[in-house]
């Protein structure tokens, strides 16, 4: 049993969503809570919201239907670090629109960068 316990510790934060996706390093991180909603930007700029793939149009009312209070409620956006700036912000538009203010980037530690590719 312990032995169990200690694999699902180790493994629960690397299961934040099936999305693959190589996020951007920065010196600060901020954790994903227990309850989320997760917007995910892959690599070929398709967009999920948790691990189904969304419209753009349609993200915003996908995740006011999601969450009763969704001016306030958190939401995370993780996106590639491959994916063009413009795609990044259309998504954080379509939140906006949606009246979805609190929206934050998750990325990687900084010190977790592989040395060489």
């Amino acid at each position: 049993m312990l032995v169990l316990l200690i694999i699902f510790m180790i493994t629960a934060p690397v299961l934040q969503s099936g999305i693959e996706v190589d996020l951007p390093k920065t010196k600060t991180v901020k954790e994903i809570t227990a309850a989320r909603i997760v917007v995910t930007i892959d690599r070929a700029q398709r967009i999920y919201l948790g691990d189904k793939p969304v419209n753009i149009h349609e993200l915003g009312g996908l995740i006011k239907a999601q969450s009763s209070n969704s001016q306030h409620q958190a939401v995370f956006l993780r996106a590639d670090e491959t994916v063009p700036f413009g795609s990044f912000t259309a998504v954080i538009d379509a939140l906006r629109q949606a009246g979805i203010e609190n929206v934050s980037i998750v990325t990687q530690p900084l010190s977790e960068r592989p040395q060489a590719r």
